[in-house]
């Protein structure tokens, strides 16, 4: 037993503790997580050092072997019983291994103060419900309910809770509040709507399944929901997914440099998760002011519109063509151009379109009317067989467009003139990204989410021009201008996420009061589950959600996840981070089953295999949960929304609402790189 090799234990000096400590941390950075458990253990038994124990035991729980976390925080508790976090692992270490009991025991000999207290009454109720008690669980559940900070998590197994019990109005109200704190969270989601349909809140029902096929369009269940709810709604479909319609045009003023021409760009609008067309046999657009249509190959003038009249573009029997208001046709090949002019060089003119998705792929997804700056060109694409609007429009104006889709207008100007600088930048270094579909960027996640003047803001506007010309260099050229939502205090390096060695692309931290360079593997449950204070805590005019999110995976939806997107494992036994960065980013994970094993390696692979839609990023520890000595689901604590490289927006908001300038912060997220004005000579 690991509690006798610890008798007789002599303590070495602090210097070579702390140099053993750190040489594990480095072991375990490595991607030798094993080797890593084994030395902390040495160190604990040579030792008695609490971090050695804490350690070894968080590391054992990530292996999947909770018994031996057991055996490790048994003796720690003997050595400190009076310390809060040898009394948290303790209690983990055994709702770990589905002892209940003594998991309550520990949990109840917490004092829970302040933000800590919603954890640990979520935990106890866990507990709680092992032991049958799901009286006292939905209690402790209500309680942690009225925190801040695992508002999802709580709700959701309290939602769990009712429907156990068959009260669907009151299961329906637990899913609402977890899915309205984390829209992302797609199970609770699923229950808010099966709950809801159960309750015959029909609507609400068909509109929530609505949403989780927009996250995950193959999801079968919600598709068969969707066909058995048609018939019981009492508002049209229309009604309850409406779109946004756009009657008037907005009156805009054009962008002009006194230095020279502004880089023109090629935006493709309406298109896939991927940034790939998508399939459309009709475009109905109307520009603001009198407009000319020419051949694009030939520049031959095809027909001449008025101001404000509404064309529509057709494609029918693989032949596109323009109907007029007056019922004209105009036949086209290849592609077309759509420019408005407006009498006075102080309007800008604008086109209006119909039906633009946005958001594909997202839970948030929607087909809305949009209005642009600029040209619009239609292209007839006969190898995919589609119409692809694609917006042509200088790169001052298109940043406008790209603001307030990718930033909240309401953070402060300095967080904004940040990401007006990256916006430009991404969009100069990543010119004709998709040249092989006909255009240089997208309007989706895949370049930057690109909403045109029906996304522009005051404060955005005003971001851009204040920042004109301004690009971010290293040795002479535009960096890679990456950014994600939320970093969750810590970022990855690029050759963490699986991309490549660059030298400004290296972990920083948002923390405001903890040391990265001391930084050991078990802090990580800390961090993720006790939130520390930091820039990118930052929550004012976006979800806490962002900073710090809790998922339940179903062991029985990850199977087939795993099973339609890489093969047939069986049932899922462990999930097991083989290799985990300084920042805390998981870049390998094993997932064991009874039938074999998968081994993922790429963020992007890792996010969208491990949950139904895509976990908001990899920096997270995963915790099984059993009833009944079975493995239910997984349940991830993680922290922040997107790959974790480069700028964090939360993070730039809240260092500018500290007072911190755009060129300060730009310099954080980027060491080594300088800001330069492309229009100087």
């Amino acid at each position: 037993m690991f509690l006798f090799l610890l008798a007789g234990a002599a303590h070495a000096q602090p210097a070579d503790v702390q140099n053993r400590l750190q040489q594990a941390a480095e072991i375990y950075f490595d991607g030798r997580p094993i080797q890593a458990l084994e030395e902390y253990i040495a160190i604990s038994k040579d030792t008695q050092e609490r971090d050695a124990f804490l350690n070894a035991a968080f590391i054992a729980l990530e292996q999947g072997k909770p018994k031996q976390a057991v055996d490790i925080m048994t003796s720690a508790y003997l050595l400190y019983p009076q310390d809060e976090d040898v009394i948290e692992f303790t209690a983990e270490a055994y709702l770990a291994d589905g002892q209940y009991e003594n998991a309550e025991k520990f949990y109840s000999l917490l004092s829970g103060g302040g933000e800590r207290s919603e954890f640990i009454l979520i935990n106890l109720a866990r507990a709680q419900e092992g032991m049958g008690e799901n009286k006292l669980a939905k209690d402790n559940l209500r309680h942690a309910a009225k925190g801040k900070n695992h508002t999802s998590l709580s709700n959701y197994l309290l939602g769990l809770l009712y429907e156990n019990d068959k009260k669907w109005n009151k299961a329906a109200d637990a899913f609402g509040k977890a899915v309205a704190y984390d829209h992302q969270f797609t199970e609770a989601r699923r229950h808010y709507a099966r709950a809801l349909e159960q309750d015959k809140q029909y609507d609400e029902a068909y509109r929530q399944y609505r949403m989780i096929r927009s996250a995950s369009p193959r999801d079968a269940a919600a598709k068969a929901a969707i066909a058995r709810l048609l018939p019981k709604l009492t508002k049209t479909e229309k009604e309850l997914t409406p779109r946004k319609e756009r009657r008037r045009h907005t009156i805009v003023k054009p962008v002009v440099s006194l230095e020279g021409r502004l880089q023109p760009l090629r935006v493709a609008l309406g298109t896939t998760a991927g940034g790939r067309p998508s399939t459309r046999n009709s475009l109905i657009f109307t520009p603001s002011h009198p407009f000319r249509i020419t051949l694009k190959n030939s520049g031959k003038t095809l027909a001449i519109g008025q101001a404000k009249e509404t064309w529509r573009a057709e494609l029918h029997k693989g032949k596109a063509s323009l109907l007029s208001p007056s019922g004209k046709r105009y036949a086209f090949s290849g592609a077309v151009i759509i420019t408005p002019k407006s009498a006075s060089a102080q309007e800008g003119a604008t086109i209006l379109i119909e039906k633009i998705m946005s958001g594909a792929g997202m839970t948030w997804a929607s087909v809305d009317d949009k209005e642009y700056r600029g040209r619009l060109e239609i292209i007839h694409d006969k190898k995919r067989n589609t119409l692809l609007p694609v917006n042509l429009v200088n790169i001052e104006e298109y940043l406008m467009g790209v603001m307030s889709s990718e930033m909240p207008a309401q953070f402060p100007m300095n967080a904004l003139r940040a990401q007006a600088v990256l916006a430009r930048t991404y969009a100069l270094k990543h010119l004709g990204k998709h040249k092989t579909y006909g255009y240089d960027l997208c309007d989706t996640q895949n370049c930057q989410v690109y909403g045109g003047v029906s996304a522009e803001s005051e404060a955005g506007n005003a971001a851009v021009e204040s920042t004109m010309g301004q690009v971010l260099m290293y040795k002479g050229k535009p960096v890679e201008a990456v950014f994600s939502a939320n970093a969750g205090g810590f970022t990855q390096s690029a050759k963490g996420a699986g991309w490549y060695q660059t030298p400004y692309l290296i972990p920083t931290s948002d923390y405001k009061d903890f040391d990265f360079d001391k930084l050991q593997p078990y802090q990580f449950k800390s961090l993720l589950q006790h939130p520390h204070d930091a820039y990118s805590r930052y929550d004012k005019h976006v979800s806490r959600a962002a900073y710090r999110w809790a998922r339940v995976i179903a062991e029985e939806d990850l199977r087939q996840i795993i099973k339609r997107q890489r093969k047939d494992i069986g049932r899922i036994t462990a999930i097991i981070p083989q290799q985990r960065g300084r920042s805390g980013y998981v870049s390998r994970v094993l997932v064991q089953g009874t039938k074999g094993s998968v081994t993922l390696t790429k963020e992007n692979s890792i996010r969208s295999n491990l949950a139904p839609g895509m976990l908001r990023s990899t920096y997270f520890i995963v915790v099984p949960h059993y009833e009944n000595r079975v493995l239910k689901n997984f349940v991830f604590y993680g922290g922040g929304w997107g790959h974790g490289v480069g700028f964090c927006q939360t993070g730039a908001a809240g260092r500018a609402e500290a007072g911190q300038e755009y060129p300060e912060i730009l310099s954080h997220y980027f060491p080594g790189t300088e800001l330069k004005d492309t229009r100087e000579k």
